[in-house]
């Protein structure tokens, strides 16, 4: 009985020393995402900018469009001016354009078709929207949050850095993650310097005047 008891003892200080030196291991370390958030299978495609789509208005041939995606991640078809496309599926992407169209013509119906992907994908991460320099950038590892945001220049004068989203895809589908922007990189908010992964879209709203 006393052997055992000694073996059950030494055992949990094993774990206890492990659980120690994990903890400790992890300090200093810009903090991870949620598992649920964490890129898997492919399941809808994401658009970027560098693709192509083609926008088809269910008896509307004039304003059914093939259009690109710009650097910026918006895109400009009849009646739909510089709405932001990436970050989006396309589904998603169509019923956003079914909202604004209905402002013109009665239930419309939009379907969003993907010609061309954006070249490199899932070796890449897209910042769209209100930064200094939106741009594609080849991922590396480790990459964090702030890499990200030194690279494109910081945010843009009109940039809702605060209210910018992280876009990543996983086995359950795309998923929107909150990232403060303006508290990284002017309040030195470290809590938000999330660890990145390939195939991540940011996207930084403009501010409401």
């Amino acid at each position: 009985m006393r052997m055992m008891l000694l073996k059950t003892g030494l055992a949990m200080l094993v774990v206890t020393a492990l659980a120690v030196l994990a903890g400790c291991g992890t300090s200093g370390r810009a903090p991870e995402l949620p598992d649920s958030a964490l890129p898997a299978a492919e399941t809808d495609y994401i658009i970027a900018p560098g693709a192509v789509l083609n926008v088809f208005v269910w008896q509307h041939p004039d304003l059914s469009t093939t259009v690109p995606v710009r650097p910026d991640g918006k895109i400009s078809t009849p009646l739909i001016e510089d709405m932001v496309a990436a970050g989006k599926t396309p589904t998603q992407l169509a019923r956003d354009m079914e909202e604004v169209l209905a402002r013109f013509i009665r239930q419309p119906t939009v379907n969003v078709i993907m010609q061309t992907a954006a070249p490199s994908f899932q070796q890449q991460v897209r910042v769209v929207g209100q930064a200094a320099n939106a741009q594609a950038l080849p991922y590396s590892d480790g990459m964090t949050l702030l890499d990200v945001m030194i690279q494109v220049g910081g945010l843009g004068e009109f940039a809702a850095g605060n209210r910018a989203k992280l876009v990543r895809r996983t086995t359950d589908g795309p998923v929107e993650i909150n990232v403060r922007l303006d508290d990284l990189l002017n309040a030195g908010d470290m809590r938000q310097n999330v660890v990145i992964q390939p195939g991540d879209v940011i996207i930084i709203p403009e501010a409401r005047f």
